[in-house]
């Protein structure tokens, strides 16, 4: 037996579970038309054969038609739901994990336009801003079908054959009853703090009498809103013991903010730069005052807070979500002693970004979570050996560095700067987002483990690249910043690269023009509004940074907003010349003949990369494959077999921004799905 705090068992009810790491009910919005199929099964179990204690299915499972997912969510009102629960259930039981799901009505969080097009509902009138529905004031025949809904739903989970429930309380309707900021209802629903609970207590005595007692049900709820007006920590902390003493619910799993607005939602769940476990003392709080069986999850990404987080009895059970994207095997790991080969979660969101603009959630530097039908999280070996040369070691060479050198194969990188990273480097120089390095050094760790030669100063040309006498050759080299675009003055203008790079030093009063809408810009904009400089960000398009995303958002916009910061929106830079000692930049539009100017002392251009591609075509004609790729094959995860040069001595193969400007995630999934069968 173990003593690590994380590994003892947890008896919750009837039910025990094997350690004290969960995953916490979330949407990775894999389901398909509103099921949990063979993709969504695929994922859970994968963690639960990884030794997970507990994983919570259905962020925001839909208890009734009137509840439409505002992304791909799973639809607990449908009785085809059974099966397939049942199927996942069924499965993770075998491998000695317990499930449970998260049940929902999204009340006001949703939009009227979603599903059926049924009017959104609320205790009030009141719209949220995240999703603009103005609701629906509840009336009594709403809450009784509401009511019923819940205990349908919950009674098909129960035959599905789930560990138990977990109602979503904070920022959907149960917490809509909660708040005064969105419950203006008369007596008995509305008024005073029971009656706004009315709703929440009827609701857990109908799920009562149709499971029975010995059915677990938990709910996840704020104790804080953190919001003028709203509910705060006293109220919260009542809640709380009225929860406990209900005899309705068996666990709390505590959060600490709110979600109506992409600020609240991004302090609520804290992303990169942000501090760990921000909320976790509070969730303490709650179990001290409480007695009552607490969970907890909120940017708990590393085995050392998770550890303290039990060991110190702030929390019965400990959520790791994001960190379990990142690594599905992480109880494993732990268990075997191998803490270090854990991947990092490095807060980049690109997760939870995803799946608020519609996407199905996928790590940014682990391809293979959310494709465990197709890509692996354990690369097997090779028949035989092989020597891999790679040119590039930036994420895509890095990555395909370490899935070669875990095939077996003799890997050699070779790579023009002093140290590997390539563009990750350039982004964690900013200090808010430097954990970011840790994709390249988690990389670069399990390379040196494998015996990769890494050759650095090393600017690669065909003749050094044959040298290396290689049967495969996977180019890497990324691409550099693209800034010629304008019709005239484009030697007069910089890239971002060189703003965060520091070869050139900012201006006092500066334009910069995003046509790429990444985090390169605004990364820019943060160095040069923070020097007292005058920034304006002019974009194309109809939004800023339509590529960064919500949540990722929202520290640069708390940065920016409190400097000398402008942005401007659905201009274009046509032009730039020189007047005196500084520069006139010329803005046109898309939508008409409109011109107008700007005087400033320096001009930013974030227009994306363009390969480096010089190398490639070198070795294209001395390729048996001449290059080609069979993106069928690449697709779904199959071997690639084109051959047009059967003398060649070797393949060829180019990846991530070698090929086009894309992002981290593109680039770490072109090398795993291309090298795991090498």
């Amino acid at each position: 037996m173990s003593n690590d705090p994380l590994l003892q068992p947890y008896q919750l009810k009837h039910l025990t579970l094997r350690n004290r790491i969960m995953i916490t009910s979330h949407e990775p919005a894999y389901p398909e038309n509103g099921m949990p199929k063979s993709r969504y099964r695929a994922y859970h179990v994968e963690r639960a054969k990884a030794g997970v204690a507990l994983t919570m299915t259905a962020g925001s499972a839909s208890v009734a038609r009137d509840s439409p997912p505002v992304f791909n969510n799973i639809l607990a009102w449908k009785d085809e739901v059974v099966g397939w629960m049942k199927a996942m259930v069924d499965e993770c039981h075998d491998h000695g994990a317990a499930v449970m799901i998260q049940l929902t009505h999204l009340g006001r969080r949703t939009r009227w336009d979603k599903g059926d097009w049924l009017p959104v509902l609320a205790p009030s009138h009141e719209r949220e801003a995240a999703h603009r529905a103005f609701p629906k004031r509840m009336e009594d025949w709403d809450i009784a079908r509401v009511i019923r809904d819940f205990a349908d739903a919950a009674e098909r989970m129960k035959a599905a054959g789930v560990d138990g429930i977990e109602l979503e309380a904070y920022g959907h309707l149960l917490e809509q009853f909660w708040s005064p900021l969105t419950n203006d209802l008369d007596a008995p629903y509305g008024g005073s703090l029971e009656n706004r609970l009315r709703f929440t207590f009827d609701v857990l005595a109908a799920i009562r009498e149709r499971c029975g007692p010995d059915f677990i049900v938990g709910l996840r709820y704020t104790g804080d809103q953190g919001l003028a007006g709203g509910m705060g920590a006293d109220e919260g902390l009542e809640v709380s013991k009225r929860l406990r003493d209900s005899g309705l619910v068996d666990f709390l799993n505590v959060v600490k903010g709110h979600i109506d607005t992409d600020p609240g939602l991004t302090d609520l769940i804290p992303v990169q730069g942000m501090p760990s476990a921000p909320h976790l003392d509070f969730a303490g709080e709650i179990r001290a005052a409480t007695g009552f069986p607490t969970f907890h999850a909120a940017r708990i990404p590393d085995l050392a807070t998770a550890r303290h987080a039990i060991a110190s009895g702030k929390l019965d059970m400990v959520g790791m979500t994001r960190a379990h994207l990142a690594d599905p095997h992480l109880v494993r790991k732990l268990v075997q002693g191998r803490e270090d080969d854990i991947r990092p979660c490095v807060g980049a969101n690109y997760c939870l970004d995803r799946i608020y603009q519609g996407g199905m959630a996928f790590c940014l530097h682990n391809a293979a979570s959310g494709r465990e039908e197709t890509m692996p999280h354990e690369i097997a070996p090779a028949p035989a050996p092989k020597r891999i040369t790679i040119i590039g070691a930036g994420p895509a060479g890095m990555e395909a560095a370490r899935v070669s050198a875990a095939r077996g194969h003799h890997v050699t990188v070779l790579e023009a700067a002093d140290r590997p990273g390539g563009q990750i480097r350039l982004t964690a120089l900013d200090a808010r987002r430097r954990e970011m390095i840790s994709i390249i050094d988690w990389r670069l760790a399990q390379c040196e483990a494998k015996g990769v030669s890494f050759s650095f100063n090393t600017f690669a040309d065909a003749d050094r690249v044959l040298e290396t006498n290689p049967d495969e050759v996977i180019v890497a080299t990324g691409g550099l910043p693209h800034t010629e675009v304008l019709s005239a003055g484009n030697e007069l203008v910089v890239s971002a690269w060189d703003i965060l790079a520091g070869d050139v030093k900012p201006g006092a009063s500066v334009l910069i023009f995003d046509d790429a809408g990444d985090h390169a810009a605004l990364q820019a904009a943060d160095l040069i509004s923070a020097t007292g400089a005058a920034v304006e960000i002019v974009t194309p398009d109809r939004s800023f940074a339509p590529e960064v995303m919500a949540m990722n958002l929202v520290p640069y916009m708390r940065n920016l907003q409190k400097r000398d910061t402008t942005f401007t929106v659905t201009w274009r830079l046509l032009s730039v010349v020189r007047e005196g000692n500084r520069l006139r930049a010329t803005l046109g539009s898309d939508y008409g003949d409109f011109r107008r100017e700007r005087l400033v002392d320096q001009v930013v251009v974030n227009h994306g990369t363009r390969p480096l591609d010089e190398l490639y075509f070198a070795l294209k004609p001395l390729s048996s494959n001449l290059g080609e790729v069979d993106y069928e094959a690449l697709a779904t995860g199959q071997v690639q077999t084109v051959q047009h040069n059967p003398e060649a001595r070797f393949r060829l193969f180019r990846i991530g921004d070698a090929v086009a400007a894309r992002n981290t995630h593109a680039a770490i999934y072109d090398a795993l799905r291309l090298c795991k069968d090498l």
